[in-house]
């Protein structure tokens, strides 16, 4: 008898309940997490008296699919890319897992659902706000990824747009302090996401897209751009206590969150090392929790 020839190993078969995760995973839940923090911050600094429940409800719900549906179709446009990046080569459709068109089509239901359902159930202005967000992030930021190092920058404007729906669903219009809580999550992400691409340049080379960190392997510019916008975030995050918005204790709770971002900005902007990459990006994911936090509870016993 011949020996047996070794066999390319199969890949796995699906299952019902790993078709769900996939589906799952397809709407980036973890990420849209903050993306919910900041639509409820958002609502209830403009409604600190309280709002009925079920506007809560309604409110994340909208945003929840609008934000999920536009992470699968981001996946399904950016399936090649993702496809040869360490980090987002096992998505579901990078991995050949699920069809472009069904992840495509998820996140068009979705996301159109969602549109409907704050028009619908809360009001005009958030459904316009989440649907400028879809659009912006789905047609503006993920085809520029390839294409510009300026990517960043745009992805920062969707990516600002959650507290302005929750503004939008207490008051159904957009006031100053909306546009300064807009303004204080476009600059926080900037420091945020060139830490990211700072920690993972290899990869996103590697997919050909131009970010700075890969257009200048020495990282100079990187670490100056980060640390220009976390001091421009500073002045920014203490706009709301001169809005009403906050108070004594936030305004010294944000002047110390700042200048540890800026200071780890400084110390990222001279080493330019994968750790201290890393100790921004973690300083960031606890800076904006903590900010929100700071504003919701001075605003609410003000």
């Amino acid at each position: 008898m011949k020996p047996a020839a070794h066999a390319m190993p199969l890949p796995p078969v699906a299952t019902p309940a790993s078709r769900v995760a996939d589906f799952v995973i397809l709407t980036k839940p973890r990420l849209n997490l903050l993306v919910l923090l900041t639509t409820l911050t958002g609502l209830y600094l403009a409604a600190p008296e309280g709002v009925p429940a079920a506007l809560v409800l309604h409110t994340l719900v909208g945003t929840t699919l609008v934000a999920g549906g536009a992470a699968a179709l981001n996946q399904a446009w950016e399936r090649e890319t993702d496809a040869l990046m360490q980090r987002t080569r096992v998505r579901p459709v990078a991995a050949g897992r699920m069809r472009v068109s069904e992840g495509a089509l998820f996140g068009g239901i979705l996301a159109t659902l969602g549109i409907f359902e704050l028009w619908l159930a809360v009001n005009i202005m958030s459904a316009a706000v989440a649907a400028l967000t879809l659009v912006t992030y789905v047609f503006v930021y993920t085809p520029a990824k390839r294409r510009t190092s300026l990517s960043t920058l745009i992805g920062a404007v969707p990516g600002a747009l959650p507290p302005v729906i929750g503004w939008a669903a207490a008051t159904n219009s957009i006031t100053l302090p909306a546009l300064v809580l807009f303004g204080i999550v476009f600059f926080w992400q900037m420091p945020h996401f060139l830490a990211i691409a700072w920690m993972h340049r290899e990869d996103y080379a590697a997919a050909g897209i131009p970010l700075l960190p890969v257009l200048e392997p020495d990282g100079r510019r990187t670490g100056q751009q980060t640390l220009l916008y976390s001091a421009a975030l500073w002045p920014v995050s203490l706009m709301p206590v001169l809005l009403g918005l906050g108070g004594m204790p936030y305004l010294l709770i944000a002047s110390g969150l700042g200048l540890a971002l800026i200071a780890q900005s400084a110390v990222f902007a001279r080493h330019r090392s994968i750790a201290e990459a890393r100790r921004l990006f973690l300083l960031s994911i606890t800076y904006l929790p903590l900010l929100w936090g700071a504003l919701v509870v001075d605003r609410l016993w003000l």
